[in-house]
């Protein structure tokens, strides 16, 4: 691969899909199946047109009948076809039928994979763009266990023809990636948009599994993909593994509570049990359709500049660790983040917040780059059933506790905020614990780092046995 040279650095050039499709049909070793449903066969094509392509594919197919899918794969219990279940199932039957049809003894040297992918297109009114699930399940060693890649994807493009092209795109970046990019991740989920404009797809979910990605911590490659600029929102579980938030938030009541969570206080969880007890009781809300999520935006995360990896995944690791569904996106306005939640719920939504955050609310000034300033704001925030918990601040100089009852606001403003008080907009959480109130993240982190005594009795129940044991947030035992 040429390489050219810009000051000190080194710049790969991106190599055009004919390149990729064409390097990997002419890698003898390389030997596998395609199996694609619901975008015609638009990856396995570029490898077809690349020459070279009988070394390679083993068998390419499309399942497109319902009936013929479920005789193939199975019946899914939900009745659905473009999951990630269903690409599983897809990835390890046509691996099995390698296995099966092939003798290892005659091919000892082969690399066999499985690539497959399940989507939905743009429909013909235009008002669903579509979405799919692609994978591949591929060997770096003929005596290694699989290893697994696998993405969920968003169409921008109001165009079918165009989605499908822009599939058998992604498909071969993947393919290519996995070969041969698979030491350095990064760079391998950075080349998935190789000859592709951002503008034309969104990839909101990736999971590496397998022995060559045992270093990989999922939670990092999600937050590469908001880092990137693939997409604005992602979402981990407690086990570490990523989410698809549209598959978590389908038709949920949302509870958002943002946070810096560096690390996660007394203050935060009391804040949390009280909203969620809050929220839980409402008419509207179903308790077995809640998702309570824990929101981290990018900019808290660069807030002391670059992004520090160590300090995320700590962050992410004392939250996983208290059982929470964590969240990061790219919304510093929060009328961006109810919009976002409005796309796959219509359901009662609260977010749980300080009185320190309601004030950058109420404040003209993060809204003058919108034409309708801070009116066309608060019309997309609140235009769904959107509640705001208000969670006190104690005032050190008076032992005041500031609530909406008392808070002051800018006398321009002053008419809409008692709008939206008196509508029930704003409702204060009054069964707070006083005694946690002088708790703060940032004074925490500072005592952990000095190695002082006395913060452990900040933070929750197990979170300062975490912090210690896994010496999150730059923790060390100075007493040994």
């Amino acid at each position: 691969m040429a390489i050219t040279l810009k000051g000190d650095q080194k710049i790969n050039p991106v190599l055009t899909i004919k390149t990729k499709a064409l390097k990997i049909n002419l890698n003898a070793h390389i030997y596998g199946t395609f199996a694609e449903i619901g975008a015609g066969q638009e990856t396995v094509r570029n490898f077809f047109r690349a020459g070279g392509a009988s070394g390679t594919i083993a068998k390419a197919m499309s399942a497109y009948d319902k009936d013929f899918s479920d005789a193939i794969y199975g019946e899914e219990k939900d009745g659905r076809y473009v999951t990630e279940p269903r690409l599983k199932k897809m990835l390890k039957h046509e691996m099995d039928l390698i296995e099966e049809r092939l003798d290892r003894q005659k091919h000892p040297d082969k690399l066999f994979f499985s690539y497959a992918n399940t989507v939905a297109t743009i429909n013909f009114t235009k008002k669903f763009k579509g979405h799919g699930w692609v994978g591949i399940r591929f060997q770096l060693d003929p005596l290694e266990d699989y290893n697994e890649i696998i993405l969920h994807l968003r169409f921008k493009e109001t165009d079918a023809r165009q989605q499908q092209e822009t599939l058998g795109i992604l498909g071969v970046n993947l393919i290519y990636g996995a070969f041969y990019l698979n030491d350095n991740p990064k760079e391998l989920l950075k080349s998935f948009y190789d000859n592709i404009d951002k503008d034309r797809l969104e990839i909101d979910m990736i999971n590496f599994s397998g022995p060559r990605f045992m270093y990989v911590d999922n939670r990092l490659m999600s937050l590469q993909l908001v880092k990137n600029g693939m997409t604005n929102a992602v979402m981990f579980g407690p086990d570490g593994n990523n989410l698809l938030p549209a598959q978590v938030l389908y038709r949920r009541n949302i509870l958002a509570l943002r946070g810096s969570y560096r690390p996660v206080t007394k203050v935060n969880m009391d804040m949390f049990e009280k909203s969620k007890e809050l929220f839980l009781n409402e008419k509207k809300v179903d308790p077995s359709k809640t998702q309570i999520i824990f929101e981290i935006t990018l900019s808290n995360l660069k807030a002391e500049g670059e992004i520090n990896e160590r300090d995320f995944l700590d962050r992410a690791e004392l939250l996983c660790s208290l059982g929470q569904n964590v969240m990061i996106t790219n919304y510093q306005e929060y009328f961006k983040l109810v919009e976002y939640f409005s796309e796959f719920t219509r359901e009662r939504m609260a977010l749980a917040m300080g009185v320190n955050n309601l004030i950058q609310i109420f404040d003209e000034k993060y809204y003058r780059d919108l034409s309708g300033g801070i009116l066309e704001a608060f019309g997309k925030l609140f235009y769904r059933d959107l509640k705001i918990y208000l969670y006190p601040y104690k005032e050190e100089n008076t032992g005041e506790y500031l609530t909406s009852e008392n808070l002051k606001v800018h006398p321009r403003i002053k008419e809409l905020y008692k709008f939206f008080k008196l509508n029930g907009r704003l409702i204060d959480l009054k069964d707070f614990n006083p005694e946690v109130l002088h708790i703060f993240s940032r004074t925490v982190l500072q005592m952990i780092k000095n190695g002082e005594e006395g913060w452990e009795e900040m933070l929750p129940k197990g979170v300062s046995e975490t912090i210690k044991e896994k010496r999150l947030f730059g923790y060390t035992n100075r007493r040994m």
